[in-house]
């Protein structure tokens, strides 16, 4: 099912079928899943290393490269759902509230078409 219409409790529940199916559950618990996020996220970010933006631009849109980064994302979605059932935090509820935060954080008309901060250093000067 697309992501139109499927529902993140429905992800959460094939997620939480495929560890039950496997008896996975004694070895969820919150330090090992947020590891596994993170390893899952650098071997996304692997995709990409040493890549300049044409570069990553062409990968994004090649194919097999493609067809790898997506597997990669789905490794750090299907953890941070394992994450979420395995902690009971609810997704939607979380997601809301922290855009909220950085709505407060980072006002878009401060920040609108900026990739940094105001006042934080030029890297390149």
């Amino acid at each position: 099912m697309p992501d139109r219409t499927m529902t993140v409790a429905e992800l959460r529940a094939a997620v939480d079928a495929f560890v039950d199916e496997r008896d996975w559950r004694p070895f969820h618990n919150g330090k090992d899943l947020a590891a596994s996020i993170v390893i899952e996220a650098a071997e996304l970010l692997e995709e990409y290393q040493w890549q300049d933006a044409p570069e990553v631009a062409a990968s994004s849109a090649d194919p097999a490269a493609r067809r790898r980064i997506q597997q990669e994302l789905a490794d750090v979605l299907i953890y941070c759902l394992c994450l979420s059932n395995a902690l009971d935090i609810d997704i939607s509820d979380a997601v809301r509230e922290k855009l909220a935060v950085a709505s407060r954080k980072y006002p878009s008309e401060a920040y609108q078409g900026k990739a940094r901060k105001p006042g934080a250093p030029d890297p390149l000067s």
